[in-house]
């Protein structure tokens, strides 16, 4: 009798595994520039065609990795960030370098460009989960993943990809939120060679949303502070006057990654825990935000 239970293949496994992180362009945006700020990245440039369908790059200063680190780091399952079981508790990364690269392999197009130290380096190739190539490559010391022709193996995910505008929107949400929580990092976005974002490190945090959104935006805000305990909350809030009355949204972080819940309260906020036991804020009540152009470059913007 034939067995009706069968074991995935590999790719198989891979894709569907992809399916929990990759939903859309800005979910690699999102992974990868999680992965360069876990490695230390000072500087975080990423660029985009076509929303991302196209082409995704992500280039970091950070810590780059040896061949044999890059070539685990993308299989299923590895990791640099624990051991045990017992380092789940309190880890202060966003993930574990690598989980997400064999996923976002798995339906695309990818090479991992990486060197340690400046002096060695390589590049691999991987088309839909398979590397089909390693090779030595010269470069500064950081890493530069580049991802194309996204769900290319899966079309029905690509169909349901949405217009090009949508798409981009979405990855400037992205980087925009992740640049909020690390005023100390330089972030630049471009798409088709356009620049959307472009922020250098901020001396505070106030100056970064200035650089966001705007310093006149940035001048509506007024500090916040209280500490209870153990921990403490910093940061800025928007005066009710000058908020936008309908359509308001809350953006809290936690230990810099974003916590949503529908019991939030109705304004938004950023939180951040640059330790485990302080956190910093910034929050202005708004309704969603808009685009809107500015000297060339289309940014997020808050409501007037």
């Amino acid at each position: 009798m034939t067995s009706k239970i069968a074991v995935l293949p590999a790719q198989v496994a891979d894709q569907i595994a992809a399916g929990e992180v990759v939903e859309r362009p800005a979910s690699v945006v999102k992974e990868l520039v999680e992965n360069a700020l876990d490695a230390g990245a000072r500087a975080v440039r990423v660029a985009i065609e076509d929303g991302g369908r196209t082409l995704i790059r992500v280039s970091d200063d950070g810590e780059g990795m040896s061949r044999a680190d890059a070539e685990l780091a993308l299989s299923r399952h590895a990791t640099s960030k624990i051991r045990s079981a017992a380092d789940l508790i309190g880890v202060a990364t966003f993930g574990f370098r690598g989980e997400a690269l064999p996923a976002i392999a798995s339906v695309a197009r990818c090479d991992l460009e990486t060197s340690p130290d400046g002096r060695t380096g390589c590049r691999l190739r991987v088309v839909g989960g398979k590397v089909e190539s390693v090779e030595d490559a010269v470069r500064q010391r950081g890493t530069t993943v580049t991802v194309r022709a996204l769900f290319f193996n899966t079309p029905a995910r690509r169909k349901f990809l949405r217009a090009q505008a949508t798409e981009t929107r979405a990855v400037v949400d992205a980087v925009t939120l992740l640049a909020l929580t690390r005023p100390d990092v330089a972030f630049t976005l471009s798409s088709d060679d356009r620049v959307l974002l472009d922020a250098p490190p901020a001396a505070a945090p106030i100056d970064r949303v200035a650089a966001l959104w705007s310093r006149a935006f940035a001048d509506t805000l007024l500090p916040m502070a209280h500490r209870e305990g153990p921990l403490q909350v910093a940061g800025f809030a928007q005066r009710p006057a000058q908020a936008k009355p309908a359509g308001r949204k809350a953006h809290v972080f936690v230990h810099g990654r974003r916590f949503s819940s529908s019991r939030a309260t109705p304004w938004t906020s950023t939180c951040t825990l640059p330790s485990s036991r302080s956190a910093s804020a910034t929050g202005s009540s708004s309704s969603g935000w808009s685009r809107r152009r500015c000297g060339g470059r289309s940014r997020p913007s808050p409501p007037p």
